[in-house]
């Protein structure tokens, strides 16, 4: 995330703190599973599998569902051109909305589909020549980058690139926070915050990537 300018890099935080809001909305809901992290899925599905468990069923189907969001965010970015960021955000946000509606409905494994399209076409926002760039729904990857970064800071390097990591997991941490919060007195209904919030990144989106081809020219 390093590549990206500082206003890119709070887009990236910002959107982050949106996947942990809704990442935690479906923990709640769900009771222990997620509709972003799919490492915590994926060790939910062998754990069930060898204990015949019905919750295979219930992670591999998030999964499944998981990658189909990443497959249509990545198809619609690659559609997009320079407007990628806010054609891929307009479709995250167009699905959590769908989410809520689907839970005022009463239809909840509908909105915890719905959710979980949205956290796997998130992932394409940042996405280069076809692969993720910048991963916002995992931080695994930013606690290894902020571990290094901090050794190297120590053995005189950059002083500061570690932040960057720290700010991006600080992000989802956050989101998390707000949504537990937010799941205690609004329920799955808490999604239309997260829809509100994931239209108005579209904007800010759409707004960088607008400097960014006047700079170019």
């Amino acid at each position: 995330m390093i590549a990206y300018d500082q206003r890119t890099r709070f887009l990236a935080a910002g959107l982050s703190a949106l996947a942990g809001f809704v990442d935690a909305l479906g923990f709640m809901h769900l009771g222990g599973f997620f509709v972003s992290f799919m490492s915590g899925n994926s060790t939910r599905f062998g754990v069930g599998l060898a204990n015949t468990s019905t919750t295979a069923g219930i992670a591999g189907g998030l999964i499944i569902t998981f990658v189909l969001g990443v497959m249509a965010g990545s198809w619609l970015g690659l559609g997009s051109g320079s407007r990628r960021r806010f054609a891929v955000l307009a479709l995250v946000s167009g699905l959590l909305a769908m989410g809520a509606v689907f839970a005022g409905l009463g239809a909840t494994w509908l909105a915890v589909g719905a959710m979980t399209l949205a956290m796997g076409a998130e992932n394409a926002v940042f996405d280069r020549d076809g692969e993720v760039d910048v991963g916002l729904t995992y931080m695994t990857g930013a606690l290894v980058k902020l571990g290094q970064r901090l050794v190297l800071a120590l053995r005189g390097g950059p002083a500061w690139r570690w932040a960057t990591s720290l700010l991006l997991w600080g992000g989802l941490v956050a989101g998390a926070l707000l949504g537990a919060l937010a799941h205690k007195h609004l329920g799955l209904q808490a999604l239309w915050l997260a829809a509100v919030a994931s239209a108005l990144l579209a904007v800010i989106a759409a707004r960088l990537d607008t400097d960014r081809r006047a700079s170019a020219t």
